[in-house]
Order: structure tokens, then sequence, then C-alpha cells
């Protein structure tokens, strides 16, 4: 009946809720793994000097007709 009903509706709630905890958990460790290793290592993520415009990184459009 609706008990059966409102029961498994908790617990699918619960397991979704537990399961987004687990997930964002996991990402934020890796993500302060990351950045704690690029705090140690600046050398290797040096930032770009200048920035390419969108017209410099494509080629320039010739139509076949």
């Amino acid at each position: 009946g609706v008990h059966r009903q409102v029961l498994l509706a908790t617990l699918g709630w619960f397991v979704g809720y537990q399961l987004v905890k687990r997930v964002e958990y996991v990402h934020a460790k890796v993500d302060r793994e990351l950045f704690e290793y690029i705090r140690h290592h600046p050398v290797d993520f040096h930032a770009p000097t200048e920035k390419k415009t969108v017209g410099e990184l494509l080629e320039d459009f010739h139509p076949i007709r």
C-alpha cells in the first residue's frame, strides 16, 4: 500500500543523499590534492604570457563554390 511507497521513497531519498555526499567528498579530496600539487610545483603550471584570439586559432574560411 501507501506506507510501502512512502518507505521506499524515503529510502531512495536517503540513499541518493548519501551517494551525493560521498561523490562531493571524493571530488573535494581530489581537488585538494591537485591544488596542493600545483602549489608545490609552480614551475610545471606557469601561466601563458599572452592569450590568443579566436581569429588566431581558427583557419581562414574559403567557401568551395
